[in-house]
């Protein structure tokens, strides 16, 4: 059998129930896509205690069982930069209990936390990305300074040494599993994070039979998601733009907007409910960023709504390319506008079928495998 059988049923009982077995994570967050995967996780395993370095504000750690570390008593919690540093000690004294399997989701350095004997204890970690400010500066700012290039370093070594006794990697995509291979030397499966497309798929009749007469961008309004490409894509297509989210980016967003020839409408920290409406009535999402995953353009195609996005990074797995939608190889504006023009040969329901392959169900059975495999 291979590792993953897409055939496998869940088992009945919850996995691993006769060790101990603790989960731990980095900042939580109120609404993080790597939070999801961590409660979707936790969600196999019941018994597990739930280890994070702490939770932001209005995050409800009673109703999620979530033990913060001593760092959440500190200042460090208002600045993710500062605190960075600090991880690798933290995650050596988190606690002085002892488990038979660690599971860890880790996108900075969690995965370097060891809570046993790595003889006796199994550490498995599913990763989102090596850190982007440490091993990617490229993609993130905030470890871009060329001050910050020595403490890199450091950081670099830090994260292999301490890293050593993790028994098993998986990785959120073929992306990530490169890096991991690349920075760490290390092996990795790959289990796509799981998206809740039965939700977006199942819309009422009236947000179905919307005339699609709108562009989409969805995500935190920050430099690397490309939103000002996004508004430049839609003048050059000549419909109007839809901007759902919220982040540092929106007055220069709203700048922007104002001096294109096409109408663009901010919708703030949409809920739910009204980003599937969105979502339904868009002609297509644009997605023009370099992500390790994404699971915004999966929800998209839930809905049947091809995606329009960059060639690379998550994307090249989540769309199939003159299919569900259409990827294209640059950051200019004119050759997503011609995309746009070939929308028509696409059609909705394939786009919906493919996203099934990202859903709950088949990223908890490919866990649980993983699991199984990697405790055994």
């Amino acid at each position: 059998m291979t590792l993953f059988d897409q055939t496998a049923r869940l088992p009945r009982l919850p996995l691993l129930a006769d060790r101990s077995v603790a989960m731990v994570h980095e900042w939580f967050g109120a609404t993080g896509g790597s939070e999801a995967v961590f409660l979707a996780i936790a969600d196999l395993l019941p018994h597990a205690e739930r280890l994070v370095l702490w939770a932001d504000d209005g995050v409800d750690t009673d109703r999620l069982r979530l033990s913060q570390s001593w760092m959440s008593r500190t200042p460090l919690t208002k600045s993710k930069a500062l605190a960075l540093p600090a991880m690798p000690l933290v995650w050596r004294t988190l606690t002085n209990e002892k488990f038979d399997v660690v599971i860890s989701s880790s996108h900075a350095f969690a995965h370097t936390v060891k809570l046993g004997n790595p003889d006796e204890t199994r550490h498995l970690s599913y990763i989102h990305s090596p850190a982007r400010y440490v091993w990617s500066p490229d993609f993130d700012g905030r470890g871009s300074h060329p001050a910050l290039k020595v403490p890199r370093r450091m950081l670099q070594k830090a994260d292999v040494k301490l890293s050593k006794h993790v028994h098993a990697y998986a990785a959120n995509s073929r992306e990530v599993q490169g890096r991991i291979n690349r920075f760490w030397n290390r092996e990795a499966v790959v289990i796509n994070p799981p998206v809740d497309v039965d939700y977006f798929a199942a819309a009422s009749p009236q947000e179905q039979y919307q005339s699609r007469d709108y562009l989409l961008g969805v995500g935190r309004w920050i430099p690397y998601k490309n939103f000002d490409l996004m508004i430049e894509i839609a003048d050059a297509a000549d419909l109007p733009l839809v901007i759902a989210g919220s982040g540092p980016e929106e007055q220069r967003l709203r700048q922007l907007a104002a001096a294109a020839r096409v109408p663009v409408t901010f919708e703030v920290r949409p809920p739910r409910e009204r980003l599937r409406q969105l979502y339904w009535g868009a002609r297509a999402l644009l997605f023009p960023a370099h992500e390790d995953f994404g699971i915004i353009p999966v929800e998209a195609q839930a809905c049947g709504t091809p995606v329009l996005g960059l060639a690379r990074g998550g994307l090249l797995e989540t769309v199939v390319d003159g299919q569900t939608g259409f990827l294209v190889d640059s950051r200019e504006p004119g050759p997503y506008a011609a995309a746009v023009r070939r929308l028509g040969e696409l059609s909705p329901w394939p786009i919906q079928q493919h996203a099934n392959n990202f859903s709950a169900n088949r990223f908890a059975a490919n866990m649980t495998q993983w699991i199984e495999w990697a405790t055994g």
